[in-house]
């Protein structure tokens, strides 16, 4: 097929994923903006104050070259309400790779950027990210970010690499680290200053992406947030290939699983898990110590019948297959998904409708013959990314899981943020502070966890002086859920990284209607919260971390 008829094809593909809502490019900035920079009146950095004044003119910057750069512009925007006047500078480093630069007119002295979902190649004005530039812009950094290498409304998903193969270093690793080695030099040039410190906040891929900085460029980030990382795509990938076979098996297409029966599971998951923790509050602590079998715990539906309030014997299994994770010749080698993650919440990523189960639209289709945005994800990974050539063709259920599971290594290889040696980076001073939701239902939650313990066993009992992971009971992908999602890492880092006050526990808010309903603390791993007997169940003051 030539490759302009194939681009048509993606492009119909992609504008049915995005009028369904399952695009999950979104993650990347449906981030903790709303959250960052919340609890700086409480922290032991005034970061706001800017007192550095540029020492040349936005327009002089439009001449800055490096041997990267292949194009510039600097255009000088003006105060617009709380959002001070700022130079944008923006260019292209070779080969595609769009980039930003926004240097305030009253500088902090610090570097903040942020990362990309899914795929990438967002716009730069997405509004998502917009709003995050005028947050960091307000409050004094110089702020950056990158499309990595390719536009994703002129080259959908990963079909980028079908016009330049090298588009794929770009994004797995190359364009982060190019674009933070321009914004420090474009920002000491405007300043005549050197950046005192760099810092990195972004989700999903986004998390992959600051993993992988610490991992590969150790000396590009002070502190690095990164929050639901996609630690190892090639296994997700897998995983979500397993889970589109589970719910598609021929005994399910004839009684697939549908949002009213998903509801029913995740309220017996609750029934049976909430209180473990000795606590009924609606969220379930720790889901590893869930013991729920939905073929054992959700009633079964009378031989040759079917309903919402019972689970069929195909339909059960699917389910605990996803729970458990892709298996190879008997053996698991991936995590599944947690119990707790398939709860009711509202829309993934914004979107309108009354609540459903966090599973559908992106491990369950809402049709039998739909494809869920999970596995579209995966899809385009195994097309255009595995494949050298792509293959645009490849028929992802012909994939042998006992037979092909090392088609993934030599992506893995380029991709994969899971080398668990930071000694580099710890040696350097850097500080790495991770979050996950318990009951995240885009990205596997052990994924976080499993990193994180063997980069606690590669680097030893001073692990935790220099990385940190926050587990997040009831929340979804980067935020949502039933549980407290909103937190403010951002000051918590700021002060381990430039007063070493390293962050015990974050206060996490649930807000509904523009209330905070619940305060909860997150504790650092493996630590939990625990009530402490009296008060509000509402009020994080009246819990404290306690070791398991």
């Amino acid at each position: 097929m030539p490759p302009a008829a194939i681009r048509r094809r993606i492009l119909t593909r992609l504008a049915l994923l995005a009028a369904t809502g399952t695009l999950l490019g979104m993650s990347g900035t449906r981030m903790t903006h709303a959250q960052a920079f919340a609890d700086i009146k409480n922290g032991l950095v005034d970061y706001s104050k800017s007192d550095i004044a540029p020492r040349r003119s936005c327009e002089s910057m439009g001449a800055y070259r490096s041997g990267d750069i292949r194009d510039i512009h600097a255009v000088e925007i003006e105060a617009q309400g709380p959002v001070p006047a700022h130079c944008r500078v923006t260019g292209t480093l070779k080969p595609e790779i769009a980039f930003e630069v926004s240097l305030p007119a009253r500088w902090n002295g610090r570097l903040y950027m942020i990362g990309n979902g899914g795929h990438a190649g967002e716009s730069l004005e997405d509004p998502g990210r917009a709003a995050q530039r005028n947050s960091a812009v307000q409050m004094g950094f110089a702020f950056a970010q990158t499309n990595t290498g390719h536009d994703a409304r002129k080259e959908p998903g990963a079909s980028f690499v079908l016009s330049n193969p090298r588009k794929a270093d770009d994004y797995a690793f190359r364009a982060v680290h190019l674009t933070a080695l321009t914004a420090k030099a474009i920002t000491k040039s405007y300043y005549a200053k050197p950046v005192a410190r760099s810092y990195w906040n972004s989700c999903s891929n986004g998390g992959r992406q600051g993993l992988i900085e610490a991992q590969r460029y150790p000396e590009d980030f002070d502190g690095l947030i990164v929050n639901a990382p996609w630690v190892d795509q090639t296994g997700f990938t897998i995983g979500a290939l397993w889970n589109q076979k589970a719910v598609t098996t021929a005994p399910l297409l004839a009684a697939p699983l549908t949002a009213a029966k998903l509801a029913f599971l995740a309220g017996k998951v609750m029934e049976k898990c909430d209180a473990l923790d000795g606590l009924k509050d609606g969220l379930i602590d720790d889901p590893r110590k869930c013991d729920f079998d939905a073929r054992r715990d959700v009633p079964s539906c009378p031989r040759g019948a079917d309903g919402a309030e019972c689970l069929t014997a195909p339909q059960a299994d699917a389910i605990m297959k996803i729970y458990g994770g892709p298996q190879s010749n008997g053996k698991s080698i991936f995590p599944g998904y947690m119990p707790g993650s398939e709860a009711v919440v509202a829309p993934p990523f914004g979107g309108a409708g009354p609540p459903i189960s966090a599973w559908m639209n992106l491990i369950v289709a809402t049709a039998p013959d739909g494809k869920p945005g999970d596995f579209n994800l995966a899809e385009d990974t195994m097309r255009y990314l595995v494949f050298s050539p792509p293959n645009p063709d490849y028929d992802t259920r012909t994939f042998d899981f006992d037979k092909d599971i090392h088609l993934l290594d030599s992506w893995g290889r380029k991709v994969d943020a899971n080398n668990p040696d930071l000694s580099k980076f710890r040696t350097r001073g850097g500080k790495l502070l991770m979050t996950y939701g318990w009951a995240d239902q885009v990205l596997q939650p052990l994924m976080g966890v499993n990193y994180y313990e063997q980069a606690t066993a590669r680097n030893g009992p001073h692990t935790r002086d220099f990385f940190r992971l926050f587990m997040v009971p009831g929340m979804t992908h980067c935020a949502g859920g039933l549980g407290p999602d909103r937190f403010d890492s951002v000051t918590a880092l700021i002060d381990w990284v430039e007063k070493h006050k390293a962050p015990d526990s974050l206060r996490a808010s649930r807000v509904v209607n523009d209330q905070v309903v619940r305060s909860r603390p997150l504790c650092p791993y493996p630590q939990t919260a625990r009530y402490r007997g009296e008060g509000s169940i509402d009020d994080a003051s009246n819990f404290q971390c306690v070791n398991p």
